[in-house]
């Protein structure tokens, strides 16, 4: 692999150019997760055992646990590779990568021990019901096992992004969801395993995933590393890698409480009305994935722009890139909700919680066009490494506007009060995400100087 090639797109190829060829893959990535989150959903659904869907729903948060980290090692990770490039710091960039494999091992292993401990404890904050406590607790159980290598392959599917390697960033996502999907009709369905056996092809999923980006950086002579001698938490490694990374993980973090906060106060209302909001919330969710994918594919460009102080091209891009995926978001939020009656009936049987899915969908789709936008500008103030702004970004959106919004709205209507809590936070993070990006890129833009 030539690096200087790869990292061309980074500094002279047409804006256009550059962000459609690091986004494409990114996207695709985000869409594969969406087909693997689906798949579970789909394949017990089809058990007709809305019990089950309601159980898969309920386990799901657990991911968001290993996304939060996943996402700290991953996103804190890519924004100081990807400036460190930019700033021609190549030594840095081997300590940084080096890093963030060996610590989202360490993790991936001590989060799944303290949750099979507090197992117990843990199904009641889920929101998991006395009908429901046997399914999830047996999901569960197993999942836990693919947290390491859930870790290891959701920061380096970031990671490889920062050197220009979006296509290969993308395949070992491909690789892995790919294989869990293939599994789970065999597991669900052929072999009857129900949640069992969707939790087993999920850990065999995320072991093929994680061993294609081992075996990668084994064959192919990359500037990053995972050597462990290259591993350090000195030289403001750590420290840096957690200024972008720690803010970055409070969203799937707050998502997931504020998603288990809003199971519990559904749980007072129907079980069934806790599976129809978990498939509505899914039934949307590729909105946010291509949102998230788009995301996530131009934050090197704007990282490396930092690190070579061209405030300039930093600006073309995020401008094209709100435009761009603002567009693509309308679109597909147009197909959602012409499309929202066949896909909840594809999960849901039962009359109750059919007609609570398409109306929670259409609910959620009355702002999702805006997730576009928001991302983009999430992206923005974590490649600049600004992590003031970063933290109360993400402290706010699910945690302090949507949490109390949940609440509120209960209040004054019900279940559905719940669910009008979501487009809520999305009008009023977009707006904070406009002003904290306009405070930070003005202070970014001060103190560096236009590059020659």
């Amino acid at each position: 692999m030539d690096s200087k090639i790869s990292l061309s797109t980074f500094d002279s190829m047409p804006v256009s150019k550059a962000v459609f060829k690091n986004v494409i893959p990114a996207i695709v990535s985000m869409l594969m997760v969406l087909v693997y989150n689906l798949a579970d959903t789909f394949f017990i659904g089809l058990t007709r055992d809305d019990l089950q869907v309601a159980a898969v729903s309920l386990a799901t948060h657990v991911f968001m646990i290993f996304m939060t980290f996943g996402t700290l090692f991953g996103i804190g990770g890519t924004s100081v590779i990807s400036r460190a490039f930019g700033a021609g710091q190549d030594d840095y960039v081997k300590k940084v990568s080096s890093f963030c494999l060996w610590s989202s091992v360490v993790i991936g292993i001590a989060i799944p021990l303290l949750a099979a401990i507090f197992m117990d404890d843990l199904l009641p904050v889920l929101g998991a019901s006395a009908d429901t406590w046997t399914p999830t607790k047996n999901y569960l159980s197993i999942i836990l096992l693919s947290g390491p290598f859930m870790l290891v392959a959701g920061c380096f599917s970031s990671i490889l992004r920062s050197e220009g390697q979006a296509t290969k960033a993308m395949t070992g996502m491909l690789i892995g969801n790919i294989t869990n999907v293939v599994l789970d009709p065999i597991m669900i369905l052929g072999l009857g395993w129900g949640v069992v056996g969707a939790a087993i092809a999920t850990v065999i999923g995320s072991i093929v995933g994680a061993a294609y980006y081992i075996v990668y950086f084994l064959r192919i002579n990359s500037k990053l590393s995972i050597n462990l001698r290259d591993f350090s938490i000195g030289d403001r490694v750590a420290l840096n890698v957690f200024a972008i990374g720690f803010p970055a993980s409070l969203g799937p973090m707050f998502m997931s409480l504020s998603q288990m906060t809003m199971n519990r106060l559904m749980a007072g209302f129907d079980d069934l009305a806790i599976a129809a909001a978990g498939v509505a919330a899914k039934s949307i969710m590729i909105i946010y994935m291509v949102s998230i994918g788009f995301s996530q594919g131009i934050m090197p460009l704007l990282g490396y722009c930092v690190g070579a102080k061209n405030w300039p091209r930093y600006t073309a891009i995020l401008r094209f890139s709100v435009m761009s995926s603002t567009v693509i978001c309308i679109a597909m939020t147009g197909l959602c909700y012409l499309s929202n009656e066949m896909i909840i009936g594809a999960f849901l049987t039962e009359d109750v919680s059919f007609d609570y899915g398409v109306r929670f969908a259409k609910i959620l789709l009355s702002t999702a066009f805006m997730s576009g936008a928001f991302f983009s500008m999430v992206s923005a103030i974590q490649a600049m490494g600004a992590s003031v702004p970063a933290l109360i970004l993400n402290v706010c959106r699910q945690g302090v506007i949507y949490i109390p919004a949940l609440f509120a709205l209960r209040a004054i209507a019900g279940e559905y009060g719940l669910i009008w809590a979501q487009p809520v936070s999305d009008i009023l993070s977009l707006i904070l995400a406009v002003v904290l990006h306009a405070f930070a890129f003005r202070n970014w833009k001060n103190t560096n100087v236009k590059a020659s």
